[in-house]
């Protein structure tokens, strides 16, 4: 049995009464907990009850930790919106939206030199939820269930800039957010005009992926074009594919649709630009940290932090100290925002966290053999929660 809604074997039926009934504390704090979502998660652990059910609940705290409920109506920085290549274009013959990812104009390192992270990683969160959102259309307009993508990889300029550590490893952190936050949502990925480069790439970025997920990826070869239209009518697929689908304007790459990327001006590069912003510094040795303890004296006080680093990532989290008076690990606090690695030698960081309780939060750097410089402020204004942590 295949575990989808109408092709359940009696175990796996009970397996999903059981799972609801477990989980049933956190499904309010879910968009739309129905059979077919829940077994999404069930069908990704195997049927095992266990593990689902921690996959379920990790998914919940980082829905609060991201802000995922409120991720569509944020808007991500210029440069991001301009230059990330990517975009979804037509549906396939079953009426799943179908999502270009465009990797030969994409300035891999354009883009983490002007733009955080962060802010790209939460532009792909966005992403998935917008292409969430047009599945719940597509099952509304259909009048059948609509849960999964499909994906066109084009390859087309595949190169050595897009190997770069920095790249491989942000991309490799998005995968990792893809398979643990949106599980069996892939119907299939196609990799259109792969160069010699190909294998090397996969392989960096074969870790990271699922084996049910590695499945689901076809390398196509020079009769690509006439495999896309066997799973998408001509119509719902641009020219520029091996399809009839234009842009108002005639344009067979329908660029409204699908962002084909490019170099980034160094206009953009904000390192530099920032850099004398930071007033105090501190070093930190390779395996070591650098606590700095605020206190929290009101509900609604808002935490800033800006910093960046020389040399080497830094990692960087928030905890809300459980004594009072001494000094504690990161395992014996309370995590508020989780550790994370930032590659602030690259591009300043900053962020803002509004704590609803008062108390001792401490920033924890963990340091690498660099030196970071970290400014921190505060402010008792009681804005609307950023990040959906609670301080």
């Amino acid at each position: 049995m295949s575990g989808r809604v109408g092709d359940l074997s009696p175990k796996q039926k009970e397996a999903l009464a059981k799972f609801r009934e477990n989980v049933q504390d956190v499904l309010p704090a879910l968009p739309n907990p129905d059979d077919y979502f829940l077994l999404r998660w069930l069908r990704a652990r195997s049927f095992d009850l266990h593990k689902a059910e921690a996959m379920l609940r990790k998914h919940v705290e980082f829905r609060k930790q991201k802000d995922i409920d409120n991720i569509i109506s944020w808007q991500p920085p210029e440069v991001i919106q301009q230059y990330l290549s990517g975009g979804m274009c037509g549906y396939d013959l079953d009426g799943c939206p179908v999502w270009y990812d465009i990797i030969g104009p994409l300035d891999a390192k354009g883009l983490l030199f002007s733009a955080s992270k962060q802010d790209l990683l939460r532009t792909k969160m966005r992403d998935c939820e917008l292409l969430l959102q047009e599945c719940a259309r597509q099952t509304t307009k259909l009048g059948k269930k609509v849960e999964t993508i499909t994906m066109i990889y084009d390859c087309e300029g595949l190169g050595l800039k897009h190997l770069w550590k920095p790249a491989v490893e942000a991309y490799g952190e998005f995968l990792c957010m893809f398979e643990e936050n949106y599980p069996e949502t892939l119907r299939r990925l196609f990799v259109v005009k792969a160069p010699k480069l190909f294998p090397v790439a996969y392989n960096l970025i074969k870790p990271f992926l699922s084996e049910d997920t590695r499945k689901k990826i076809m390398v196509l070869g020079a009769n690509w074009k006439e495999v896309l239209l066997k799973h998408i009518s001509p119509d719902q697929v641009p020219v520029e594919y091996g399809g009839t689908m234009t842009d108002p304007d005639g344009n067979p790459k329908c660029k409204s649709k699908i962002n084909y990327g490019g170099d980034i001006p160094k206009k953009y590069y904000v390192r530099d630009q920032l850099k004398q912003q930071y007033e105090h510094s501190v070093q930190i040795s390779r395996g070591s940290s650098h606590q700095v303890e605020y206190e929290i004296l009101f509900p609604g006080c808002v935490l800033r932090w800006q910093f960046m680093s020389d040399g080497a990532d830094v990692g960087f989290g928030i905890f809300l100290k459980t004594k009072m008076g001494e000094r504690q690990r990161a395992g014996e606090m309370t995590e508020v925002l989780p550790n994370q690695r930032y590659n602030s030698h690259l591009v300043p960081e900053d962020g803002t966290l509004t704590c609803s309780d008062p108390g001792i939060c401490k920033y924890l750097c963990l340091g690498n053999a660099l030196k970071p410089h970290v400014q921190i402020s505060a402010c008792e204004v009681p804005l609307p929660p950023i990040f959906g942590s609670e301080c």
